[in-house]
């Protein structure tokens, strides 16, 4: 097999539009989306002058791109993160393999990575070259059909729709606090709010925000949230073009913990995306969050397919 193996900081214009190639073919192959939302606005909008690329050609620098793999960098803790994806027109000739030690060897054999749909290969591949299972996410689903049991927002709560130009820096400040712990979500920039601003699925009518009155000066207080998407292409549900509503993510103020907030948030996005006309809705969750998949659970969602991150 010939093979050549670059590897780059930022992409350009056409080595990008070779990926986005890449990625739709192998995601109308596997049904499931194979690079994260993260990974695919860092190749259509730059993203972290510190991540790195891994390209694959066939038949030298100038052939057609078999695979590419994404490396973010390195975590202090836990070392760099990546995602990679294969073109099915060159699976079985040693490609995955290959991209998976170029990218290793890039990282200094720390790596973690993610693979979408826990597909047996990818599991297979991880281990031959000494991975090991790390982390589960959930995809759980449910139909908007079915009916949408009531909850009241606590007292004194009241909500409200996010204004742009307005509650970033609370959101993400309550963002940052509900997540603490969580190795991505918490750890949101105000960039990566405006990148999200900037896509075509945003919709602050879709973005709720749970506030209690403020001090004397008359300013909200901001307790929770629920920010909903709707976006056919990168919900990776298997649907193909079919539109489906996401529960993109719920957090609740730390002080708000066990007052019914997030289960009120939560319907309350049930509700919208139904009156959008959607008929299933999706979300993630990670495997260890058995209080929140208890909710869901409790609320008609079931899973239907897992996220996995492999680690060395």
């Amino acid at each position: 097999m010939n093979t050549h193996v670059e590897i780059q900081g930022r992409l350009g214009d056409d080595q990008v539009a070779a990926v986005l190639a890449l990625v739709e073919a192998a995601a109308e192959a596997d049904g499931v989306r194979p690079l994260n939302e993260h990974v695919m606005l860092h190749l259509r909008y730059g993203g972290d002058p510190g991540a790195r690329a891994v390209l694959i050609r066939m038949d030298g620098e100038n052939g057609e791109l078999a695979g590419f793999a994404h490396l973010d960098p390195a975590d202090p803790v836990e070392g760099p993160s990546g995602e990679l994806v294969v073109h099915p027109a060159f699976r079985g000739r040693g490609v995955g393999r290959r991209l998976l030690e170029a990218a290793l060897e890039e990282s200094g054999g720390r790596l973690r990575l993610w693979a979408h749909g826990d597909h047996p290969a990818a599991s297979r591949l991880a281990a031959g070259l000494g991975l090991t299972r790390a982390r589960s996410l959930w995809k759980m689903r449910r139909s908007l059909a079915d009916p949408l049991p009531a909850a009241p927002l606590p007292e004194g709560v009241r909500l409200r729709t996010f204004e742009p130009g307005r509650d970033e820096e609370a959101w993400l400040a309550l963002n940052a606090q509900a997540f603490a712990t969580h190795p991505e979500q918490g750890a949101w920039t105000l960039e990566d709010l405006k990148l999200r601003e900037q896509e075509p699925w945003f919709d602050p009518a879709g973005f709720f925000l749970a506030v209690r009155p403020g001090p004397a000066d008359g300013h909200d207080r901001l307790v929770g949230f629920h920010w909903t998407k709707v976006d056919g292409d990168d919900a990776g549900d298997g649907d193909g073009d079919e539109p489906i509503g996401e529960v993109y993510v719920v957090g609740v103020s730390p002080d708000e913990r066990g007052t019914g907030l997030g289960r009120a948030l939560t319907l309350a996005g049930l509700a919208h995306l139904r009156s959008l006309g959607l008929t299933q809705v999706m979300l993630y969750v990670d495997e260890e969050n058995v209080p929140a998949i208890r909710l869901y659970e409790s609320l008609g969602f079931a899973r239907w397919d897992t996220d996995v991150m492999y680690r060395r």
